[in-house]
């Protein structure tokens, strides 16, 4: 049976306070009624000062989804590990595996915007490094016991709940990133499909005597819509989409690999990409029947009309979750 996502960055261009506030609160909403359909993961993200108000908070976030429901986890899919100082992570990252009993899952990426590090006088070249210390010190402090930090010796508590610690991936689509995740021995969660860099990073574990595992992400993992009649949500709602994949598009370099990365320049190549889709319930169980590993439904995708990301997830959770295998 397929992973179930239902995947929220709630930008919103020309966004008022009240219809951001209005966003907001309908993901929650979203999120304790996907919790009571059994729909499996939240996953959000992080960016900053981005003009369409892309989410910039996602641990915010993940608490509130998280006093909305029982059984839902929530995927930090990522992290900008280098914009944040670790102890203060590691605190944020223990107090919410200890509200959920565990249900957080945080993936940490270095990042692609050198404008996100600008604007927290963060240096750019130094990522690696501090990504490395990130890392290093978030294993360190939720052991509870005392650790040196920068030449002091400090100490976080409380411990979180997870044993032996919140699940944390590390994310990225260079061997660099690869090498991090097994010297570490932290899982590693490729960015996109990379078969190699699994082997990589396998090759990598074996040569530091750690153990690990590797998240592929599927050769085809497309942000998902479902409608009765998809050519209608195409027409009203298809510049939403796009322009969402070109903002993204916008920052990646052709070093950078994503599993949603996309090349099109008008709604209709948008649609015949593939990397957005809208389905009827009908055609999204035969794509999940197909053998999809992930469905992740994006239903307020792009600053979609709230009442269109409802009839979305209502059609996902009452007449396809239910059909899956």
């Amino acid at each position: 049976m397929p992973v179930t996502v239902v995947r929220f960055n709630l930008i919103e261009p020309d966004a008022t306070g009240a219809s951001l506030s209005a966003r907001y609160r309908a993901a929650v909403e979203m999120a304790a009624y996907a919790d009571d359909r059994g729909i499996t993961t939240v996953q959000t993200e992080e960016h900053h000062g981005v003009a369409n108000n892309w989410l910039p908070s996602p641990f915010a976030l993940a608490a509130a989804v998280f006093g909305a429901t029982r059984h839902i986890a929530v995927t930090v899919s990522a992290v900008i590990g280098p914009l944040h100082d670790p102890l203060r992570l590691a605190e944020e990252i223990a107090v919410l595996d200890l509200l959920s009993g565990g249900r957080l899952v945080t993936v940490a990426g270095i990042g692609y915007r050198p404008d996100e590090y600008a604007m927290f006088d963060v240096e750019w070249k130094r990522r690696g490094r501090l990504q490395d210390e990130l890392l290093e010190t978030l294993l360190a402090a939720w052991t509870g016991e005392p650790f040196t930090f920068r030449g002091r010796t400090v100490r976080v508590t409380p411990r979180p709940f997870s044993e032996p610690h919140p699940l944390l991936l590390v994310g990225g689509s260079s061997k660099a990133a690869a090498r991090r995740a097994a010297r570490l021995g932290l899982p590693f969660f490729p960015s996109a499909h990379l078969p190699e860099l699994e082997t990589y990073y396998r090759e990598r574990c074996a040569e530091y005597g750690t153990e690990g595992f590797c998240l592929m992400p599927a050769a085809e993992t497309p942000l998902l819509h479902i409608a009765e009649d998809p050519d209608r949500v195409w027409a009203e709602h298809g510049e939403r989409f796009l322009h969402e994949a070109r903002m993204y598009a916008s920052w990646q370099s052709d070093t950078i690999r994503s599993a949603v990365k996309s090349a099109a320049t008008n709604v209709a190549e948008l649609r015949a990409e593939g990397v957005y889709r809208v389905l009827t319930p009908d055609d999204c169980v035969k794509f999940a029947a197909e053998g999809a590993e992930n469905l992740v439904l994006h239903p307020l995708c792009g600053g979609m009309p709230i009442d269109e990301g409802w009839r979305s997830l209502h059609l996902f959770a009452e007449q396809v979750v239910p059909r899956l295998t």
